[in-house]
C-alpha cells in the first residue's frame, strides 16, 4: 500500500492563490492527472465499438446539412463594449473591462477534422488580444496554427493555461508567453481590475501516443466589477458546477458546450448533451445561456441540428431562462443588465 501512496501527488502553481480553502492542488497518480480523485482513462474499447456499430441515427444525420449561421464581421475587433463573439466550435473573442480574452483557438481545419463552416474574418485580422485561454490540450481547442495565426498578430498576447500546458505552448512557439495555474488558482497576468480564476472541468487530455492526462484540462471564471463570465471548456457533468457556484457565486454569462454527445456509452465522461449543459447552468444560478461546441466540427453520433433544436425545446418548456443563440461573428453585447 506505500508502494502505491509513493506515485500520488497534489501538484498547482506555488505562486499563486488558492481560492479553495484546504486544497492541496490537482491529484497526480505516476504522473498523471485525475479527474478530481480519480483516474479516468478514456476505455478505447469502446472507441472500437463506437467504430463497429451503426449510428442509429445515421439517415438522420446524413441528410441534416445544419451549420450554424455565420455573420461576416470583423467590426467588434475595434469595439470598446464589454461583448462576447463566437467564433464557432469552443473559440470566442471576449472584452470586459477593456481586456480581451480569446479562449480555445480552432480557427482552422484540423488534423483529421475539416471546420463545417467558416471564421467572421479570417483569423489572420484578429487583433487587439491581450489573453489566450486554454481549457485544455485537445486539437479542437488547442490548434497550433491558430495560436501562431494569432501571436503573430498579436505580439501582447499572453496564454492562460493548465498546468504541465508549457510544453505544448512551446513547441509551438518558444517565445508565447504562459502561466500555468491549477484548479481553483488565479491567475497573476491579468490586470488588477480584472480576475481570471482555473477551475475544474470532468475531462480528460491526449494528444500524441504517450502523453495520456499528462497535461491538466479545466474551466475558466471571469470576473470582473460588473459581471461575471463562466467558460465551461469541454466537460462532462460533474459536481464541479456547484463547488464552481458556491466559491464564486453566481455567474452572469455561462458558455457551456452542448454537443458531441453520441453514443453516450463514448461520450458522457467527457461531454455533456443538452439537458445536462442546462442542469448545470442552473446549478450555476446562471444568467445568460450561451451554447458552444456545436456545429462546426463533426465530432459524434447527434445530427449536426440536434443539440440547439433540444436546446430552444428545454428553453420553450420554462427550464432554461436566458437562452442566446448567436451567429458565429455576432456580438452579444454583455451590459452591466444582462
Amino acid at each position: 500500500m506505500q508502494q502505491h501512496n509513493n506515485h500520488i501527488r497534489h501538484i498547482k502553481n506555488d505562486r499563486l492563490e488558492t481560492i479553495n480553502p484546504g486544497y492541496r492542488g490537482n491529484k497526480t497518480i505516476k504522473g498523471r492527472f485525475a479527474n478530481g480523485d480519480e483516474l479516468y482513462n478514456p476505455d478505447f474499447s469502446n472507441v472500437l465499438k463506437w467504430q463497429l456499430s451503426q449510428n442509429p441515427q445515421r439517415q438522420q444525420k446524413k441528410q441534416d446539412n445544419y451549420t450554424p449561421p455565420l455573420l461576416e464581421n470583423s467590426d467588434f475587433l475595434y469595439d470598446d463594449r464589454d461583448m462576447l463573439v463566437w467564433l464557432g466550435h469552443a473559440s470566442f473573442f471576449l472584452r470586459l473591462s477593456g481586456v480581451t480574452f480569446l479562449t480555445d483557438p480552432a480557427l482552422y481545419d484540423i488534423p483529421m477534422l475539416k471546420r463545417r463552416v467558416g471564421t467572421p474574418c479570417p483569423p489572420e485580422e484578429l487583433r487587439n488580444i491581450d489573453f489566450l485561454l486554454l481549457s485544455h490540450g485537445h486539437r479542437d481547442h488547442l490548434d497550433k496554427k491558430s495560436v501562431q495565426t494569432i501571436y503573430q498578430g498579436n505580439p501582447q498576447v499572453k496564454a492562460l493555461a493548465p498546468l504541465r500546458a508549457g510544453d505544448i505552448l512551446r513547441s509551438i512557439d518558444p517565445n508565447l508567453p504562459y502561466q500555468e495555474a491549477g484548479w481553483f488558482q488565479k491567475y497573476d497576468l491579468v490586470p488588477d481590475h480584472v480576475e481570471v480564476y482555473f477551475m475544474p472541468a470532468s475531462h480528460w487530455h491526449r494528444r500524441g501516443l504517450l502523453d495520456m492526462n499528462k497535461v491538466l484540462w479545466g474551466s475558466f471564471v471571469i470576473k470582473t466589477s460588473t459581471q461575471t463570465i463562466y467558460f465551461a471548456g469541454d466537460t462532462g457533468f460533474a459536481p464541479h458546477f456547484e463547488k464552481i457556484e458556491e466559491l464564486l457565486g453566481p455567474m452572469d454569462v455561462c458558455i457551456m458546450p452542448i454537443g458531441a454527445y453520441k453514443p453516450s456509452f463514448l461520450m458522457q465522461k467527457s461531454h455533456m448533451n443538452p439537458h445536462e449543459a442546462v442542469k448545470a447552468y442552473n446549478q450555476l444560478r446562471g444568467g445568460l445561456f450561451v451554447p458552444m461546441h456545436y456545429g462546426t466540427f463533426d465530432l459524434s453520433d447527434e445530427p449536426p441540428s440536434e443539440p440547439v433544436r433540444l436546446l430552444e425545446q428545454i428553453a420553450a418548456s420554462g427550464m432554461l431562462q436566458g437562452l442566446r443563440v448567436p451567429a458565429i461573428g455576432e456580438p452579444v453585447l454583455l451590459t452591466d443588465d444582462i
